[in-house]
């Protein structure tokens, strides 16, 4: 069976025990979140939510909260300005573990609503 998934603006294939990065989830190393917004499920039959399947749900493990390489940005401009600029950035991830994928009774589960954090703490 496998899922597909929306966080961070972006949608994921998953089936159980995949490990992948997303954008920095609200939570430490070891908890378990569930994310709600699930756009399709696939196995024998097929589901697809319009946009999404009400009480669907897949649950996943935090491994670890890290940040990703380094994105660097250099701009110069040439004529008769001799300036230029470089900027770095690096996007904080988590990485998680797919534990479960429920096909209905997720918002009844308990466990924590995966959401991104507010302010970028490491």
């Amino acid at each position: 069976m496998f899922a597909v998934l929306k966080t961070g603006g972006k949608q994921y294939k998953v089936a159980k025990d995949d490990i992948f990065l997303v954008e920095k989830l609200a939570a430490e190393a070891g908890e378990t979140v569930q994310f709600n917004e699930v756009l399709m499920l696939g196995g024998e039959t097929v589901t697809v939510g319009a946009p999404v399947i009400e009480g669907a749900a897949v649950q996943a493990e935090v491994l670890e909260q890290l940040r990703g390489p380094k994105v660097i940005n250099f701009v110069k401009r040439r004529r008769k300005h001799s300036s230029q600029r470089t900027k770095g950035h690096r996007q904080y991830l988590t990485r998680v573990r797919i534990t479960d994928i429920l096909a209905s009774g997720g918002d009844t589960s308990g466990v924590k609503t995966a959401g991104g954090s507010a302010h970028a703490s490491n």
